[in-house]
């Protein structure tokens, strides 16, 4: 199939190269040129602009969108619905905010043009490995696009999830889930590291990784992590988040849904952030204040 794709940042390159390895007509544009000509060197015929990109495909034309969530996707929308045709089909496969998806669909349908969420898991080792894509919108248009999600995905690797916003809202559970877990390993190898043993820890993610009841893909990248920086002192304790944590743990308050696990998870990265915690000073205060305990002074 021939495809166009927006946005050659970390995944979108790879998706881009994956796509042509598996034989589909790549035409990719990014604001930056330098990352256009890149993928040209791979295949793909290169865009300098929207109505380049645009130019260069048949229809109806199928745009896969691989931009940051928030006002980024709506001005390339906003930009492309000038130039694009009644019957065309954009493909959201950001991080986009689920309720947002539904909103653009609608306004697309208004119009004649598809939409479809597609939320893509896999990031810098999709290349190899393939992506796991969660998509919503209209069946037929996901049935005209399967060759698509088929080829980046491994076997078994890509789902019609359902209506519009479902992929996107699947996708955020998921990254969820992710904090969830992460958080948790992060705590168990910290009080290993505490210990008074002198525990290996890159042998210990290595083993757990063979049988374990933990073993996963995030502990396959703690070994890599590890074996590249033994203590990790290459690393600032800072932990930021892109959106799909927060918005979880909107939902299950929307929802009353207890999400405890992730939650916490997000807080502690909010925690990882601060220098100087306020709110701890506000407990050492208040231990001295009722309690005469003794406090550190700066």
């Amino acid at each position: 199939m021939k495809l166009g794709i927006i946005g050659l940042g970390k995944m979108g390159a790879f998706m881009s190269e994956r796509l042509l390895i598996h034989g589909h007509e790549v035409a990719a544009y990014d604001k930056s040129p330098d990352k256009t000509k890149a993928i040209e060197q791979k295949g793909a015929a290169g865009a300098y602009s929207l109505e380049e990109l645009v130019s260069k495909l048949e229809l109806p034309r199928v745009i896969w969108m691989m931009v940051p969530s928030g006002e980024i996707v709506q001005n390339t929308i906003d930009s492309l619905v000038k130039i694009i045709s009644k019957g065309d089909i954009i493909i959201d496969g950001g991080n986009s905010f689920y309720k947002d998806s539904v909103k653009r669909y609608n306004q697309l349908k208004e119009l004649g043009i598809n939409y479809l969420d597609a939320g893509t898991s896999g990031g810098i080792w999709g290349l190899k490995n393939g992506y796991c894509v969660m998509v919503g919108g209209d069946k037929n248009i996901f049935e005209h696009c399967e060759s698509i999600f088929k080829s980046l995905a491994p076997e078994n690797g890509y789902k019609y999830i359902g209506p519009s916003g479902s992929g996107h809202y699947v996708k955020m559970i998921h990254n969820g889930i992710e904090y969830g877990m992460m958080q948790a390993f992060a705590e168990g190898f910290e009080l290993m590291h505490a210990s008074d043993y002198n525990i290996d820890l890159q042998g210990v993610a290595a083993l757990w990784d063979k049988g374990s009841v933990v073993r996963s893909w995030l502990l396959e990248l703690l070994n890599d992590a590890l074996k590249e920086d033994k203590d990790l002192k290459s690393i600032k304790d800072y932990v930021e988040d892109s959106g799909e944590g927060r918005w979880t743990v909107l939902d299950g308050i929307e929802k009353n849904i207890p999400l405890p696990v992730i939650t916490e998870s997000l807080f502690a990265r909010f925690r990882s952030r601060q220098e100087e915690s306020y709110g701890a000073k506000i407990l050492a205060a208040l231990r001295n204040e009722f309690g005469g305990h003794s406090i550190k002074l700066k």
